[in-house]
């Protein structure tokens, strides 16, 4: 590999690492409302795992309520079950039409719980940017020894994906204060 390929393909999946955690965090709880914790539940819908926002409208009317309006209304019935068995912890309000989940307030245990679920994600995404840093300085390596580059440009090589990573974990450290302090403050 070349040396802006080792960086490019690093970033890139640094990048992805930090995004996911950014899913991950989306779905969490706090004690408000968001379309985020029931964006990504998947419904069995004629046999395949869809997405329920590709199945529904996912609004917020209220802070402490979330409103899913099916596309489809034969669709209602899968919706529920998915909502149910997902680890989201809401009951699900099914008029025939559409569905009502009320959000409840959060106990200072389940707040706590949830910091520490933030913690553990958190951790995940900073092993997985290490994980690409070693892979990035591999190939630097094995670039220098297959006479690519020499000593000097592998050790730039190993500089820039270290500062990569930096960057990256300065942004999960960021996302997940965000979070706990969004969790515990509510």
């Amino acid at each position: 590999m070349e040396r802006d390929e080792i960086l490019l393909d690093c970033e890139e999946r640094m990048e992805k690492a930090a995004s996911f955690l950014a899913d991950q965090l989306k779905g969490l709880r706090t004690g408000r409302a968001t379309p985020g914790l029931v964006d990504s539940i998947r419904v069995d819908y004629y046999g395949s795992p869809t997405p329920l926002k590709q199945l529904a409208n996912i609004s917020v009317p209220e802070p402490q309520q979330i409103v899913i309006r099916p596309f489809d209304a034969q669709a209602v019935g899968e919706i529920v079950k998915a909502i149910q068995s997902s680890d989201v912890g809401l009951a699900p309000n099914n008029d025939g039409k559409l569905i009502r989940l009320n959000i409840p307030a959060l106990s200072t245990e389940r707040r706590k719980q949830l910091a520490s679920r933030v913690k553990e994600f958190a951790e995940e995404a900073r092993v997985s940017i290490r994980n690409i840093r070693r892979d990035a300085n591999k190939h630097a390596d094995q670039g220098q020894k297959s006479k690519l580059f020499s000593e000097d440009e592998r050790d730039d090589i190993k500089d820039e994906v270290q500062k990569l990573t930096k960057k990256y974990e300065a942004s999960v450290n960021a996302a997940t204060a965000a979070k706990e302090k969004d969790i515990m403050d509510e």
